[in-house]
């Protein structure tokens, strides 16, 4: 088994079929959009393959180590991460074409008008369960 992370943008990503920013949608179009991904999540929990997901708030802040004794340096919110950053789902699967096939089913997840979304996903593969470049032809 190997961890992947399935990372939803905001930004920074090919558009989307279903385009429409979400606070354009209706809130049933919000509730189908929610209950989608739990779904998705609980009939992976049932097969062992879900680890965590996670939305994330618009609100941030940097902060970095400035020396000893000294306050950390705070600043933000920027853009690079709110704007992008939508949220994650890590999954625990046996290869890398199974990731490939869990994120394509997660963007189709409905958006505006009820019609899936077909959103870009980024699978990212944890440190140390990198596929072989047999497994994965883009590298």
């Amino acid at each position: 088994m190997a961890k992947y992370l399935l990372l939803k943008h905001y930004r920074g990503a090919p558009a989307s079929v279903n385009d429409v920013p979400m606070d354009q949608w209706t809130q049933e179009e919000i509730s189908a959009h929610g209950q989608y991904m739990r779904d998705f999540a609980d009939r992976l929990e049932k097969t062992g393959e879900f680890v965590d997901s996670q939305a994330l708030s618009p609100e941030g802040t940097f902060v970095r180590y400035d020396g000893e004794g000294r306050p950390p340096v705070t600043d933000g919110p920027f853009a690079e991460t709110k704007d992008l950053i939508a949220g994650w789902m890590v999954i625990d699967v046996d290869s890398y074409e199974r990731a490939i096939e869990l994120a394509a089913e997660l963007s189709a997840e409905p958006g505006a008008g009820g019609k899936p979304i077909h959103e870009w996903l980024e699978v990212r593969p944890f440190l140390g369960a990198e596929p072989s470049a047999m497994e994965c032809p883009h590298r």
